[in-house]
């Protein structure tokens, strides 16, 4: 599913037009994003939670020429799945 396919179902299911899906969807994802820039966390209860991750600094190789390199600190966002999110992708898959 990709952004077009989530502003259709969210206007489907909120028997609103795409535009104003569209709009929904963008100012959800704004509100994410600037959470997430700010340093906080974004908790949905029973989806999951998005926060910021800190990376320490560390030493990697450099793959084409295995030479040594330095790569630096960084902050990186992360997402936990909640349980009722959990229950569902398993619930969903046959493998289970």
């Amino acid at each position: 599913m990709n952004k077009s396919d989530l502003v259709d179902a969210v206007a489907g299911s909120a028997d609103m037009s795409k535009a104003q899906a569209s709009h929904a969807v963008d100012a959800v994802l704004d509100g994410i994003t600037g959470a997430l820039s700010e340093g906080e966390s974004v908790a949905l209860v029973g989806f999951g939670t998005f926060q910021v991750r800190h990376r320490k600094e560390r030493e990697g190789r450099n793959p084409s020429t295995g030479e040594a390199m330095h790569i630096p600190a960084s902050n990186v966002p992360g997402f936990k799945a909640g349980k009722a999110l959990k229950d569902a992708v398993k619930a969903g898959n046959p493998c289970y």
